[in-house]
C-alpha cells in the first residue's frame, strides 16, 4: 500500500513551512535516513529525512512552495512491487482540489450536455467548464504532466487511456514532442499581464529589486521588533583589558595542539559570561509575566551569522564545562549552523547570550536581547588604547563589552556587578581554566 508522505513538525512552534528543495524526484529509491528535501522553518532551513523504505511515485508539492501546513501530503512512496502510477494517483492530484469544490449540479449538466434543452445563463457556463475530451481541463496523473514538461509535450494534443480520459505515463511515453496542440473549443484565453518593469523603491528614487524574505529572516524580524517594543532595555558597558586572556590563550593552545584543540577568544569569552553569571545568578533569569524564572544553569546562546539568516545555538550549562570542551561543541554547532543543519534542541533555549562583532573591527555596538531571554552581551574588536597601568599610562589591548538588561527582571546595580564580574574574569583568566 502506497505511503503519504507529509510535511513534519521539525520544531515545537512550526505549523507551515517552505519545501525549499526536493532531493529526490520520482522513481528514485529511498531508505530509512536517506535525505529527500530541504524544508525551511520558522528558525532554519533543515534536511528532511525518509523513515521509510520504497520509491517516490509522485512529488505532490513543488520545491519553492511556500505556507504548507504541516500534515500536508507532499509526496507518495511507493512499496516494493507496488505500480508507480497507481501509487502516484493514491494521493489527491494538483487538481483534486477543484474537483472536490465542483457541485453536483456542475456534475449533473455535464451529463445532460448531449440533451438539447432549455436552461439558465448559468447553465451554460457550467456546461463550458464541465470536462470534455478536448476541453480546456486536462485530467494526467502527477507523473505524466512531470514527463510530459520533460519532453516538452503539449498534453491538450494527447488523448488518455486512463480512467475517464485521464492521461497516464504510458499515453506521455508514447508521444512525440511537439505534438500540435488540438483546436481549442472555448474562447482563447486572456492575454497574459505585462512583466512589471523596474520601478522605484517606495519614496527612494534609486531602482530596486525586490527580494522575498524567507522563513527566518521573517522570524527575526518579528522576534527584534517585538523585543524592542516590549522589552525596555538598560545598556552598561565597560573597557576590558585582553593582555592576560590572549596570554593565557597562547600558552593552553600550545599545549591542546596535540588534541587537535585551538581556542578562540570567542571561547574564553562564552567561558566568562557562563561564570559571571554563576557569580551574580540574579542577571540568569527571565521576566515570565507574573513571574520571574531564576535558572540553576548557564546555558548560553551564541550569535551565528548562516546562509538563512542570524541564528543562535547553544552550549548548554558552560559554566562547568572546560575551555576545550566548549571549543569543540562551538566547532561543531557553527559548522552546522553555516550548513543549516542545526538541530532545534541545539538552538532553541538559552537562558543569556553572547554577540561578537570583534572580527568584523566593530569597536562597540548595542545588542537587542532575544525573548525571552533578559541578557544579552555584545563584545567588540580588541585594540590597542592608552590605558591606565598600576598609575602610569601606558598601551594595553581593550576591549569594550555592552551588556543588554531586560529592566523588568534585572535592575542595573545587578546588571552593573555582571559587567564587574565579566571584566575581572577576562582581567585575571586564570579563573576561567579552576
Amino acid at each position: 500500500m502506497p505511503t503519504p508522505i507529509k510535511m513534519p513538525a521539525l520544531s515545537p512552534t512550526m505549523e507551515e513551512g517552505t519545501l525549499a528543495k526536493w532531493l529526490v524526484k520520482p522513481g528514485d529509491k529511498v531508505e530509512a535516513g536517506d535525505i529527500m528535501a530541504e524544508i525551511e522553518t520558522d528558525k532554519a532551513t533543515m534536511e528532511f529525512e525518509a523513515v521509510d523504505e520504497g520509491t517516490i511515485a509522485a512529488i505532490q508539492v513543488e520545491e519553492g512552495t511556500e505556507g504548507v501546513k504541516v500534515g500536508t501530503v507532499i509526496a507518495m512512496l511507493a512499496e516494493e512491487g507496488e505500480d508507480l502510477e497507481e501509487a502516484a494517483t493514491a494521493a489527491p492530484s494538483k487538481d483534486a482540489q477543484s474537483d472536490a469544490d465542483r457541485s453536483p449540479a456542475e456534475a449533473g449538466a455535464s451529463k445532460d450536455d448531449a440533451q438539447p434543452k432549455e436552461a439558465p445563463a448559468s447553465a451554460g457556463a457550467r456546461k463550458e467548464t464541465a470536462p470534455k475530451p478536448s476541453g480546456d481541463r486536462i485530467i494526467a496523473s502527477p507523473l505524466a504532466r512531470r514527463i510530459a514538461e520533460q519532453k516538452g509535450i503539449d498534453l491538450s494534443s494527447l488523448k488518455g487511456s486512463g480512467p475517464n480520459g485521464r492521461i497516464v505515463k504510458a499515453d506521455v511515453d508514447g508521444a512525440q514532442p511537439g505534438a500540435a496542440p488540438a483546436k481549442a473549443e472555448s474562447a482563447a484565453p486572456a492575454p497574459s499581464a505585462p512583466a512589471k518593469p523596474a520601478t522605484l523603491g517606495g519614496d527612494l528614487d534609486a531602482p530596486y529589486e525586490a527580494q522575498k524574505l524567507n522563513n527566518v529572516r521573517k522570524v527575526i524580524a518579528k522576534r527584534l521588533t517585538e523585543a524592542k517594543q516590549t522589552i525596555p532595555h538598560i545598556y552598561l558597558t565597560v573597557d576590558v583589558r585582553l593582555d592576560a586572556l590572549l596570554d593565557l590563550r597562547k600558552q593552553l593552545n600550545a599545549s591542546l595542539e596535540a588534541d587537535g584543540v585551538k581556542l578562540s577568544v570567542n571561547d574564553l569569552l562564552i567561558k566568562a559570561l557562563a561564570r559571571a553569571l554563576q557569580r551574580v545568578p540574579a542577571c540568569n533569569v527571565s521576566f515570565q509575566g507574573d513571574e520571574l524564572y531564576q535558572y540553576s544553569r548557564e546555558d548560553i546562546s551564541v550569535a551565528v551569522a548562516a546562509p538563512s539568516g542570524l541564528i543562535t545555538p547553544i552550549i548548554r550549562d558552560a559554566g562547568k564545562k572546560g575551555l576545550a570542551q566548549i571549543s569543540t561543541e562551538m566547532k561543531e554547532l557553527a559548522g552546522k549552523a553555516k550548513d543549516n543543519k542545526l538541530q532545534p534542541h541545539e538552538y532553541q533555549g538559552g537562558t543569556a547570550s553572547l554577540s561578537n562583532l570583534g572580527m568584523f573591527g566593530t569597536k562597540q555596538f548595542d545588542a537587542v536581547i532575544n525573548p525571552p531571554q533578559a541578557m544579552i552581551l555584545a563584545v567588540g574588536a580588541g585594540e590597542q588604547r592608552p590605558h591606565v597601568i598600576d598609575g602610569a599610562l601606558g598601551i594595553a589591548t581593550v576591549m569594550s563589552a555592552t551588556g543588554s538588561f531586560d529592566h523588568r527582571a534585572i535592575d542595573g546595580a545587578d546588571g552593573a556587578q555582571l559587567m564587574e564580574a565579566f571584566k575581572q574574569l577576562v582581567e585575571n583568566p586564570m579563573g576561567l581554566v579552576v
